[in-house]
């Protein structure tokens, strides 16, 4: 019987997962996308031949789906992460907890490589619930699977983030760019780069129960950032700061597209640790985000993908 190089992505769906996916697949592994909705991961089938990817039902809160979903696996990466709660313990529920559970039952089952994706500001400490939940994960994590490769990126941007593209799409309908700790320094870094990251932490024998910092080759302000896309858009709108009290004002009311947990994470610096080892540690040359966020940025100029390249 021929053997199968399985590799399961938890959260396989998501941003950096499609990514990930296409280059396991790439690379000759049979790949499980563990998912609470394998319907909505139907798309990642078209990355290799048929039986290739396969989309399965895994609840991260669940021993008994997530044991299922990497049973027979050589490889686990973990990129569970949510940005704000849907319910009240959430953070904790995915991003502590749901990390140490990958990482027991992955110890289980035999996994020989196992990848946790953090972020920048994980801290035990920190007041943003994110930034403690996801320091807590990569200690349980830590704790069952003391082999596996913690890699942290600050900001990832492509073409379907949910970044660079929201502050472009409100720049068509606002009248102004509203900046709420522009001070606070970014070190954006490519989604492909945060892939092939993964892969590097997966073959290399050097990266085993070690932990990488990703980002780009340009640290910026917030204030930078979203005046870099007002000029790659063609908008002209002024950038008009937040006071402190409204940004908090803000967060309080339901459904404004800001927290307080995110307002807590905005007002902290999301820049790689130079004492940490990072993208070229891994072999990997990174990406400067006016090689790719230009061409995706085109679609809300004035007229669109039809308008030429802003002055």
């Amino acid at each position: 019987m021929e053997e199968r190089n399985v590799a399961t992505v938890v959260g396989g769906s998501g941003f950096i997962g499609r990514y990930v996916v296409k280059r396991l697949v790439t690379a000759g592994h049979v790949v499980r996308v563990a998912v609470r909705d394998p319907e909505r991961a139907k798309f990642l089938r078209v990355m290799g031949p048929m039986g290739k990817v396969v989309p399965l039902y895994a609840n991260i809160a669940s021993d008994g789906t997530m044991a299922r979903a990497v049973d027979g696996a050589e490889v686990v990466v973990n990129l569970v992460g949510i940005l704000a709660e849907r319910a009240a313990g959430d953070f904790s529920k995915l991003q502590a907890e749901g990390a140490g559970r990958v990482a027991r039952l992955s110890a289980a089952a035999g996994v020989r490589h196992l990848v946790q994706v953090s972020a920048i500001g994980a801290d035990p400490d920190s007041p943003a619930q994110y930034a403690r939940t996801k320091a807590q994960g990569e200690a349980l994590v830590r704790e069952h699977f003391p082999a596996a490769t913690i890699l942290r990126p600050s900001l990832v941007f492509g073409p379907e983030d949910k970044f660079f593209n929201r502050f472009a799409s409100l720049a068509m309908i606002s009248p102004v760019m509203p900046v709420i700790a522009g001070a606070s320094r970014f070190q954006p870094v490519y989604v492909g780069d945060v892939a092939d990251a993964v892969m590097a932490a997966l073959t290399r024998t050097d990266a085993a129960g070690r932990l990488y910092e990703l980002g780009g080759p340009k640290v910026m302000t917030f204030r930078e950032i979203l005046g870099w896309i007002l000029a790659q858009t063609g908008r002209h709108r002024p950038l008009v700061s937040v006071p402190d009290a409204a940004a908090r004002l803000m967060a309080a009311v339901p459904f404004s597209g800001l927290t307080a947990d995110q307002l807590l994470m905005l007002k902290r610096d999301n820049v790689a640790d130079p004492t940490l080892p990072g993208l070229a540690e891994l072999g990997i040359m990174p990406t400067p985000i006016d090689l790719i966020v230009p061409g995706y940025l085109a679609r809300y100029r004035k007229g669109g993908l039809r308008a030429g390249t802003p002055d």
